[in-house]
């Protein structure tokens, strides 16, 4: 009987864990860039009861399981939607790759979120002011910002007959992307299951694309 209770118990906790999962999916529908959660189990290790069987006249091994358990959490990164803002520095990112920012601490951390805007100090950044790398600085009396496919950035300034060159936007991908650790706030960090950062242009072979204008 304890035995049953203790089994029916880790049901009930590995479907809560799931519940959760499925709730925070639910609470991000309108997140920009989010990705969802999806919760894998695994059964736990089965032990030998040995009873006696009266047809056989001898002890006989039954092996019986312990319950399930919570295998992993893991992120599904194929492609959402794209919605259409008209926001020139919103880049959606079609394909695999993440934007790389630059944390205050110093470290590196990874995004698909392209809500991008211009700083104080005129470098291109996220709402919350991680600095995207490369750092690409953005004329002040830029009037209009130009992203291609591949990232190629420019910008048009009042007295120059053709764009400004600004820089290249550059992506890192990763072998293993479920792997990353979500830390909040739509950022990434690397761990041992992801592996490092393998970093490109857009639209080379393994990488994705940039829309201009869309999320």
């Amino acid at each position: 009987m304890l035995d049953s209770l203790y089994i029916s118990a880790t049901g009930l906790q590995a479907q809560q864990v799931n519940v959760d999962a499925i709730s925070n999916n639910l609470a991000n529908v309108n997140t920009t860039a989010y990705k969802s959660s999806r919760v894998s189990f695994e059964d736990l290790l089965y032990r030998a009861v040995v009873r006696t069987s009266p047809l056989l006249g001898a002890d006989a091994a039954a092996r019986v399981g312990a319950g399930v358990a919570v295998g992993d959490t893991s992120k599904n990164f194929a492609d959402g939607d794209l919605k259409q803002t008209g926001v020139p520095l919103d880049l959606a990112l079609r394909g695999a790759g993440f934007f790389e920012l630059l944390l205050p601490d110093g470290s590196s951390a990874f995004t698909r979120n392209g809500a991008l805007q211009v700083n104080k100090d005129g470098l291109l950044s996220t709402a919350e002011g991680n600095v995207i790398v490369p750092q690409l600085q953005i004329p002040q009396e830029a009037t209009q910002i130009a992203v291609d496919a591949t990232g190629h950035v420019t910008a048009t300034v009042p007295g120059q007959t053709t764009p400004v060159e600004v820089g290249q936007i550059e992506l890192a991908r990763f072998i293993n992307p479920a792997g990353l650790n979500a830390t909040g706030n739509s950022l990434y960090l690397p761990t041992e299951g992801s592996g490092d950062p393998i970093r490109g242009k857009a639209g080379d072979a393994g990488f994705g694309t940039l829309t201009q204008g869309f999320l």
